[in-house]
């Protein structure tokens, strides 16, 4: 296992007084193992002691040939994992478990009274996971380099009148080529009145002229994520589109300058809403400002009016304003930050000039 990570695990651990904890979700296991094993519907435990008897539970389905630097211990499809798993467990002491842990295996755990009492032990990994080492500031440097690459063809792409589903089929080669290993989420293109939902589903829709164009894309690479949003429009602007556009870009600037070491994520939050609210367009701006990303393209973390949070170097999180108006039009423009101690760092590098496509 990773020493260092695994060592602010087990400190954070012993902050909170909780000797013992279940570690299930894969990207959590990858993160202290270096390894990917993706389970199905079968058990996943790494077990994390205080006192360092460390075990890691798999189906004899997932063969690991490397050195983990954790002990194994197997189970088949004939055996029940759970009861394996409740005899190395300390069963008078608190026992964390992980948010996703399915209930078919915490139910029997509680049955089998193995720990005393349950307790939700999944922030202590993700607030870990949250600051990057430089290693994965690397990593994440390099997949938002592609995403930039990525950006560049799909816009160009435009002229070419393929319907949004097509788009969105086009970049999976996009990324084939690029070396990518494929999407960090579904991509959402959007083109018209359709980019007034911000989670669009793409359909068969050909864009049009004056049409606002919005890409929302990512990859992974190696492991991590990227993800940015870019709006441009076809071959002409309106006046009121490009009032909605650099409303929404002065936002994103806004909190971007906003961001460093010790401010409250809620206060970024507020930087570019307060703006987008003064433009008389707040109640069209409908969801938070951003989310925190690594591993999974929705780590632990976001930056709301909820999250009364101070941000700290290493996080990475998205930046993301956006005015959506029924019927009409939908603007987003996101880039993803790295916090430094006196500002932050910005993954993306694509123009966020109104950009007119002909």
């Amino acid at each position: 296992m990773n020493k260092e990570r695994l060592n602010k695990v087990l400190k954070m651990m012993e902050e909170q007084k909780l000797p013992q904890m279940i570690v299930s979700d894969p990207s959590a296991i990858f993160y202290l193992t270096g390894k990917w094993i993706h389970p199905g519907e079968r058990m996943l435990v790494l077990y994390l002691n205080l006192n360092g008897n460390h075990r890691l539970f798999i189906n004899e389905l997932f063969p690991v040939n490397e050195d983990l630097g954790v002990e194994v211990v197997w189970f088949n499809d004939t055996q029940k994992p759970v009861d394996i798993l409740a005899g190395y467990i300390e069963k008078e002491k608190p026992l964390g478990i992980d948010k996703n842990w399915p209930a078919r295996f915490l139910l029997e755990l509680i049955r089998l009274k193995a720990g005393s009492p349950f307790v939700n032990g999944s922030e202590i990994i993700d607030r870990v996971r949250m600051c990057k080492d430089e290693k994965e500031k690397d990593l994440m440097r390099r997949a938002s380099s592609l995403n930039d690459l990525a950006m560049d063809r799909m816009i160009k792409l435009i002229p070419e009148k393929h319907s949004e589903k097509k788009m969105g089929q086009l970049l999976s080669g996009i990324w084939e080529e690029l070396g990518a290993d494929g999407h960090s989420f579904d991509p959402i293109i959007s083109y018209g009145a359709n980019a007034a939902d911000p989670h669009h589903s793409m359909d068969n829709s050909i864009v049009k002229e004056g049409d606002c164009v919005v890409i929302d894309i990512g990859c992974t690479k190696d492991s991590y994520c990227s993800d940015m949003t870019r709006t441009v429009f076809y071959k002409s602007v309106s006046e009121h589109a490009r009032k909605i556009y650099n409303i929404v870009l002065e936002a994103n600037k806004r909190a971007i300058d906003k961001v460093k070491a010790g401010v409250r994520f809620c206060d970024i939050d507020a930087v570019a809403r307060d703006y987008i609210t003064e433009k008389g367009y707040g109640k069209y701006f409908t969801h938070r400002l951003g989310h925190s990303i690594g591993i999974d393209v929705h780590d632990f973390g976001d930056v709301s009016s909820a999250n009364t949070d101070r941000v700290q170097p290493g996080q990475i999180f998205s930046i993301e304003p956006g005015i959506y108006l029924p019927g009409d039009i939908g603007v987003r423009i996101e880039d993803l930050v790295i916090v430094t101690e006196d500002g932050c760092e910005v993954l993306n590098n694509y123009s966020k000039d109104l950009i007119v496509v002909e």
